[in-house]
């Protein structure tokens, strides 16, 4: 078995070494700066998810003392959930203990619905994520939102009109301190932010748990059910009717795993969820099963599994618009990068309005080559891909207006005529929209603004 370790060491060792040199020999003939962070994002992506396959291949053959994270859906799904975060008194590392997976029946049928991220494309996917979310389920519903302050934040005032807004947190960022502990349980590979992105993302979902959780305590209320969801992710049509999930599971949707699970999109019972969502205080637990190396991905399979919450996968008709460059066509280990012109659910696959390089059986073809436990999105029907190698082209918004099934030009168009003045006025009328309103004053949140739209 040590040999065998060793063994597949040294064979990523080598194939790492063989893809340095020829990169190194390709960056010293390559001008364009593009390309070669094309190549750099491809060999990360090649190393780091042919360790996890041969990491999940070991632990195969290990058999029982496999670790919790690479055990197969059937297992998992066959675990009973008993091991829930219950613990309200916010502590940062609350005390996992077993509890009954239940509903209070004076609460049938509430929901809440937590939206958190940044605004940076809001003037394009709020007025989706409006109709097909919250309006969706404005006589049942409460909606929670936690962003960070940026120079986007204004644009949340496209909500203005959304029923039932309940509480808004829109908070200064800060670095978060990272622990030894932190360190060791999560990679920065592929984060953008490196482990700090990780930690600000986590806290964001936590967060938002948080103000939910302090929402109930102060109305003795329950919520049936809790939904999160990215505030970039465009919608093309609504989710499965709530009856039509089973609550025992935790969902979350299909493809996109990198690792793990996708982790765009969840939702689940007060149970459940509270497991889901604790993505910072559940990092102890999966120090001490001695897992390691975790991205956002498999960090969240982990705590699902290490808490025995049972998950289901779920289609749902929402893409996450993304400006980042991905090469073309997508390496195994790639990303692709869907069109919003695709006709199936996208379950939160990365996507950006383009004329699409690849349709129908062609674009299944390009990303059936992709590994199953990585970036594939699995089959879709009717999948557009783009050629996301460059920024997005230079007519995106007659590909966007054509494609989308709401009219988002008359939030554009607000966006870029508010003045300073207007944003101010606008900002403080919506903010008595909600029941409570945790931010800066409306003065700095348009101050932030920038002139560059998306």
């Amino acid at each position: 078995m040590a040999f065998a370790g060793f063994g597949r060491c040294c064979l990523v060792g080598i194939v790492l070494l063989a893809f340095l040199g020829f990169g190194a020999y390709q960056a010293s003939t390559l001008s364009d700066n593009n390309v070669f962070r094309t190549w750099q994002s491809n060999v990360t992506n090649f190393v780091y998810g042919a360790w996890n396959a041969s990491a999940a291949a070991a632990a195969a053959a290990a058999g029982a003392s496999a670790p919790l994270l690479f055990k197969s859906r059937s297992d998992l799904n066959a675990q009973s959930p008993v091991s829930i975060l219950s613990n309200r008194t916010h502590s940062k590392y609350p005390e996992i203990q077993q509890v009954n997976v239940g509903i209070e029946k004076g609460n049938k049928g509430r929901v809440a619905i937590c939206l958190v991220g940044a605004a940076r494309a809001f003037e394009l996917s709020g007025s989706s994520l409006k109709k097909y979310l919250l309006d969706a389920y404005s006589h049942e519903a409460d909606v929670f939102l936690h962003s960070p302050l940026d120079k986007d934040s204004y644009k949340f005032l496209l909500l203005k009109g959304a029923s039932s807004l309940t509480v808004a947190r829109i908070f200064i960022p800060q670095k978060l301190p990272e622990s030894n502990l932190q360190r060791e349980v999560l990679t920065a590979v592929n984060s953008p932010n490196g482990i700090q992105g990780l930690l600000q993302y986590f806290n964001l979902v936590e967060g938002c748990l948080h103000m939910i959780e302090k929402y109930e305590m102060q109305h003795n209320i329950t919520y049936e059910w809790i939904i999160r969801t990215r505030v970039d992710g465009y919608w093309s049509g609504q989710i499965p009717p709530l009856h039509t999930f089973d609550p025992t599971f935790y969902h979350v949707p299909f493809g996109s795993q990198y690792g793990g699970l996708n982790d765009r999109f969840g939702m689940g019972n007060t149970n459940t969820s509270r497991v889901a969502l604790a993505r910072l205080s559940l990092l102890p637990l999966l120090h001490k099963r001695g897992l390691k190396q975790l991205n956002s991905e498999t960090a969240f399979k982990a705590q699902l599994v290490a808490s025995r919450v049972p998950f289901k996968f779920t289609e749902l008709p929402f893409c996450v618009l993304s400006t980042r460059k991905y090469s073309w066509p997508p390496a195994f280990w790639g990303v692709p990068v869907a069109s919003i012109t695709t006709k199936g659910p996208l379950n939160g696959s990365k996507c950006r309005p383009c004329s699409p390089r690849a349709s129908g059986s062609e674009a299944q073809g390009v990303v059936d080559k992709l590994s199953k436990a990585w970036g594939w999105p699995g089959r879709i029907k009717g999948l557009q891909l783009c050629d996301a190698h460059g920024d997005w082209e230079p007519h995106w918004e007659r590909v966007f207006a054509k494609a989308s099934q709401v009219d988002v030009s008359h939030d554009m168009k607000i966006i870029k005529n508010l003045t300073l003045a207007s944003c101010i006025q606008e900002i403080e009328d919506f903010q008595q929209q909600w029941d409570v309103w945790d931010a800066p004053p409306a003065k700095t949140i348009c101050e932030q603004r920038s002139s560059k739209h998306v």
